[in-house]
């Protein structure tokens, strides 16, 4: 009778353990959706390739990372992105300039298996994060290539700020989404100025 006893308590105890655990919420950067404006109109369909994408080590993390004021940082283990935030970067970006550039054709990076591309994004975020109660920083420095003879046709450093109105873990997310999208027209506008450059 001891024994099952304590073998039922064991189990209760493991049980209200298990029902006591926040479940892990999973979060995806939002794309643009609305129509992109009239492109700048170009010779011939262009292949775009985007990335390789890097990041730095501290947002390498599969839960979301958020800095405080005193210069600590806060790694939400209950808060995560749904795929490595590198992947999740890259295809945003993609379907952002997919977006953006209508008439062109936008691939990831790695492409090989599609062939080659005529113009490739090279981008290294250097910062991609908030601050709950002050601001969210998108800081990236990118580069346009020639993929065939490696020639740089353009090169830029974006630096982006918003005040966070909403400082929870979805509002967070739309924040850096909203910011994304602002970056991904930068580099689409980019990629307008180069349209005869390759």
């Amino acid at each position: 009778m001891t024994k099952l006893y304590t073998a039922t308590t064991l189990l209760v105890i493991l049980l209200s353990g298990c029902v006591g655990t926040p479940s892990v919420q999973f979060y995806v950067l939002e794309t643009l959706s609305q129509a992109a404006p009239s492109p700048i109109p170009t010779d011939k369909q262009r292949l775009i390739g985007i990335g390789p994408i890097s990041i730095p080590t501290l947002l390498e993390h599969q839960q979301i990372v958020t800095r405080s004021s005193d210069n600590t940082v806060q790694i939400a283990e209950f808060q995560q992105w749904a795929s490595p935030l590198q992947d999740t970067l890259l295809q945003a970006l993609t379907r952002n300039l997919s977006t953006l550039q209508p008439n062109n054709i936008v691939r990831a990076y790695p492409w090989s298996i599609h062939g080659t591309v005529d113009l490739q994004v090279i981008v290294d975020i250097v910062r991609f994060d908030t601050t709950p109660g002050e601001s969210a920083n998108l800081e990236a420095n990118w580069t346009v290539k020639n993929e065939a003879t490696h020639a740089v046709l353009k090169s830029g450093h974006s630096v982006i700020n918003r005040p966070m109105a909403d400082s929870s873990y979805p509002g967070t997310v739309k924040t850096l989404s909203k910011m994304l999208g602002e970056f991904s027209q930068e580099l689409s506008s980019a990629l307008m100025s180069v349209s005869t450059a390759h």
